[in-house]
């Protein structure tokens, strides 16, 4: 017999469809500072403020914690839009949005009360990595490490750090399982040294600068076990873990990155018609881009199917399986990979154009730079297809590998 509908999953009190009326109103503005943002290289003030009266980092967290409390399919669809006008106010949207529901997820009600406090509106970035060290100290700990791409980070108030455990003699603490212990450290950003070095391909607006820690004091409630945290609250949809939540803000910036590069090269294809030898006029340019157009919608379809079932999941009162999440990785993949070759074709197809600035050059290097991020890499993608395909279905995931079951 199935369980009942659990009821109260998602939120009552904000309608996702008038976020995405305010996206839509301040889209052209997004679009225009684009170019500004990428010189700056994070988003200027003009862009934040615009962004800021959507609170992304709060769309995730409960109505209790003054959140949306909103499903992760509606959360897709946030993302998707923003992306679809600047990829970099879609990006730092995405880093906000995961890592404040990560924040509202793990972290201890003691912290939870302070950061999501009313009349706060706190903003969270940093790295996921390992790159620093926590020293246990009366009350907390001491923070010391250098940490890269911490996107959106000079938009945040707080940072959200992965650092070893200091043991005693300056190696990484294990549990008594032998494992290595990784905590996920928060603290106010102005207690970090900004350290820039974001001069890249694409992306330039995000501001995914480096930073580091010296002697950063976190209190003992504003840390959690980053590989091995269970849900505080909301436990059923936040069991998807760190990575399942970290997969909702990828997939989405990719599913609005790639509406958008085919939404332009069609544009320009129509202006570029008439005569004879014209991109408009061609047999081949119009099947490529008919197959590029199915390859994208069923890449979107199979998105959205994974995340259905994932709120029907929740709905039901269950935790969110391993299958389900090797077909978010599939799912968050697919839609990278499919966006990558309509970039390539856009691209080649623009000819000359495509050189020149303009959203078909910037969309086209934006994508070959979120394809290289270490969330889509293969060997991940061959975990779950080894779960999916019947070889390791007694593994389970921990971070972004698929272990045996302890």
């Amino acid at each position: 017999m199935n369980k009942p509908i659990k009821h109260g999953s998602w939120g009552t009190t904000t309608d996702y469809r008038d976020l995405l009326t305010k996206i839509a109103e301040i889209g052209p503005a997004l679009e225009a500072n684009a170019i500004a943002d990428e010189e700056s290289g994070e988003l200027t003030s003009a862009t934040f403020e615009l962004l800021k009266p959507l609170r992304m980092s709060h769309i995730f967290a409960a109505e209790s914690l003054g959140g949306a409390q909103l499903r992760p399919t509606h959360g897709l669809e946030l993302l998707e839009t923003i992306t679809w006008y600047s990829g970099a106010a879609g990006w730092v949207s995405m880093v906000h949005c995961c890592i404040g529901a990560m924040s509202a997820a793990f972290l201890p009600d003691s912290a939870v009360e302070r950061l999501f406090a009313p009349g706060t509106d706190n903003r969270f970035s940093g790295q996921g990595a390992p790159l620093g060290m926590l020293k246990k100290v009366d009350g907390g700990y001491r923070l010391n490490g250098k940490w890269s791409y911490g996107s959106g980070f000079s938009h945040a108030t707080y940072s959200h750090s992965a650092a070893f455990v200091d043991d005693g003699t300056g190696k990484p603490a294990k549990d008594d399982k032998g494992n290595v212990i990784i905590m996920c450290a928060h603290a106010p950003i102005s207690q970090h040294k900004q350290l820039g070095n974001w001069d890249v391909l694409g992306l330039g607006g995000t501001g995914s600068i480096d930073y580091a820690a010296e002697d950063v004091f976190i209190a003992d409630d504003l840390v959690f076990p980053i590989l091995t945290a269970p849900p505080l609250r909301q436990k059923e949809f936040f069991s998807l873990g760190v990575v399942g939540l970290a997969a909702i803000g990828h997939t989405g910036w990719a599913l609005g990155t790639g509406r958008r590069m085919l939404d332009e090269i069609a544009k320009f294809a129509r202006t570029k018609s008439g005569r004879a030898g014209l991109i408009g006029e061609s047999e081949k340019f119009w099947h490529d881009y008919g197959r590029a157009e199915a390859r994208y919608r069923a890449a979107r379809a199979f998105v959205f199917e994974v995340w259905r079932d994932i709120e029907a999941t929740v709905e039901a009162g269950n935790s969110v399986s391993t299958r389900q999440i090797s077909l978010v990785h599939l799912a968050k993949s697919e839609i990278h990979e499919v966006g990558v070759d309509i970039c390539n074709f856009a691209y080649r197809a623009g000819g000359g154009a495509s050189l020149r600035a303009g959203v078909i050059q910037r969309t086209f290097r934006e994508m070959m730079v979120a394809a290289n991020h270490f969330t889509i890499a293969p060997s991940i993608v061959t975990s779950a297809g080894r779960d999916i395909g019947g070889v390791w279905s007694d593994r389970t995931w921990q971070f972004y590998d698929l272990i045996e079951k302890k």
